[in-house]
């Protein structure tokens, strides 16, 4: 993320906290970011984040955390996905034993 966007959201934040709705702070956003300001569905999600009591502003990523994707999980998925005839409920099964 970079500082731009970082001191964006601690202004969504902010304004979030005072009282604002996310129309209000698009608005506010638009009048003093005027390069930088983010899309209203980007305010929206936010707010909606800070209202569910996030309290960080670090976008983090979203899913499975990368260590999901180790190098021998990564082989057992090669070696069932070679036989053509497995069932998708038989890897349903295998990939819930492999975390």
């Amino acid at each position: 993320m970079e500082k731009n966007e970082f001191s964006v959201l601690i202004v969504i934040k902010h304004l979030h906290m005072k009282g604002l709705t996310p129309k209000e702070i698009k608005a506010k956003l638009d009048n003093v970011h005027i390069n930088v300001a983010p899309a209203f569905a980007t305010v929206y999600n936010w707010v909606n984040e800070f209202k569910r009591e996030r309290t960080s502003t670090c976008d983090t990523p979203s899913g499975r955390s990368l260590e999901a994707a180790t190098p021998e999980i990564i082989d057992k998925i090669h070696d069932i996905l070679t036989d053509r005839r497995v069932k998708v409920s038989l890897l349903r099964v295998q990939a819930y034993h492999m975390t």
